[in-house]
């Protein structure tokens, strides 16, 4: 791994939130100022591509990478924040319903988050 592949590995791993390569560019720019836009995407993708890290697309955001390990998510359909979620006896069932293993799957529940409903988004 290059400098910038393993800081950028670090920097998805570590974080508590789902970042953009805009987030993720912001990060690593504190390290290496003189680093460009279009090495990160070079980086990210490579990371993806090897499967190092995850890949969450919504449509109409932006997508935002994550670690990989096994987990779900809450997208909120007004402001698009993104949350983890595990449902442990998922795996299990899938398996069973399949009659044999699969390679993975990516679930995502689309709701209103408390934030919105607190704010009277939610209708």
């Amino acid at each position: 791994m290059t400098k910038y592949e393993e800081e950028i590995y670090h920097i998805i791993t570590t974080s508590t939130g789902h970042l953009t390569v805009e987030q993720i560019y912001a990060a690593l720019k504190k390290k290496y100022p003189k680093v460009v836009l279009a090495t990160v995407y070079n980086n990210v993708n490579k990371l993806w591509k090897a499967g190092l890290i995850r890949k969450i697309s919504v449509e109409n955001m932006p997508d935002r990478y994550d670690r990989v390990i096994k987990h779900d998510h809450l997208v909120c359909q007004r402001c698009g924040k993104l949350e983890d979620i595990s449902f442990h006896d998922l795996t299990a069932s899938l398996r069973e319903q399949m009659g044999e293993e699969f390679l993975f799957y990516d679930l995502k529940i689309f709701y209103i988050c408390q934030d919105c409903r607190n704010s009277g988004l939610a209708g």
